[in-house]
């Protein structure tokens, strides 16, 4: 009985944060959505009344479906990029070296940076007059000189995702690192002495023994892409038009823009909240424990 008591007693405090900081804002913006609070005009709020208009108008709202577009389009090419690379970069730092142990330790740096950050750095390093990327790209690939990065739609998007993808990439480099290093060298040895290529061993014995690793990257990080909304602030405010608008920065514009419409925001917040807490659930329930589905 003591021990029970004591153990709620060792929770509480941190159940108290989550509370403060999690649940009880979640509750909050789930009641507000239930309400027409736009805080330009106070006098149509009435507490009492309780609509789900706020919902029905996120189905109908073109600008809403744009932004669930952008935002599919920036999740499939930031996964599709970030696993490749953090693969390619994971077969070639499989060996162990003194050298490939350095470039380990360093890969988790880009990961560290705050995404924010990220974003006015990969900025300033495209601006068409002094960034040194820009700069870089003018010399090696003359055809692309000019290139205006974040002022086209289709640059923009590609950039964006790229900003991901280098803060991404090293970290799953470093999961597959591990996963290559749990697959028996015997495998792979009896497999070269029946004739196998390195393409063959790699297509039909490394990829397949990687499928569940490659599962749960893919699904954490579809997870995260969903909620892109630091370096959309910080490089493409959404431009150029709305061809970067992802759902969360629309959300921020329609609640604390132009239209401060805070029950409209909170109902397309809590539509993003079901939507991810069910990509948690299939990716606990499939990936996570896998023997119970």
């Amino acid at each position: 009985m003591r021990s029970g008591r004591l153990k709620w007693f060792l929770l509480a405090p941190a159940l108290i944060v989550v509370f403060l900081t999690t649940t009880y804002p979640l509750l909050s913006a789930f009641y507000f959505s239930l309400h027409r609070w736009q805080l330009s005009k106070p006098d149509q709020l009435h507490w009492g009344e309780l609509t789900l208009d706020n919902y029905m108008r996120a189905f109908s709202d073109t600008g809403f479906h744009n932004t669930v577009i952008v935002t599919i389009e920036f999740t499939i090419l930031s996964v599709a990029l970030s696993v490749l690379i953090g693969l390619g970069i994971a077969l070639i730092l499989q060996k162990e070296s003194r050298l490939h142990t350095i470039v380990k330790i360093l890969l988790i740096f880009p990961f560290a940076v705050s995404p924010a950050l990220k974003g006015y750095s990969w900025r300033f390093m495209l601006n068409p007059e002094y960034g040194i990327y820009d700069q870089l790209i003018d010399h090696l690939i003359p055809p692309l000189s000019g290139t205006i990065w974040l002022g086209e739609p289709f640059w923009a998007m590609l950039v964006l995702a790229l900003s991901e993808v280098w803060g991404w990439a090293p970290l799953i480099a470093l999961t597959f690192i591990g996963a290559l290093g749990s697959i028996s060298p015997e495998v792979i040895e009896a497999a070269r002495m029946d004739g196998a290529t390195s393409w063959q061993v790699f297509r039909k014995i490394t990829l397949p023994l990687l499928k569940p690793v490659i599962l749960v990257i893919t699904m954490l990080k579809a997870i995260f892409s969903l909620k892109m909304f630091d370096q959309v602030v910080t490089m493409t405010r959404g431009g150029p038009g709305d061809s970067t608008q992802t759902i969360n920065y629309y959300i921020q514009q329609t609640g604390f823009g132009r239209s401060l419409d805070i029950g409209y925001a909170s109902a397309m917040s809590w539509i993003l909240v079901v939507v991810l807490a069910i990509l948690a659930v299939l990716y606990i329930r499939f990936v996570l424990r896998p023997g119970e589905a």
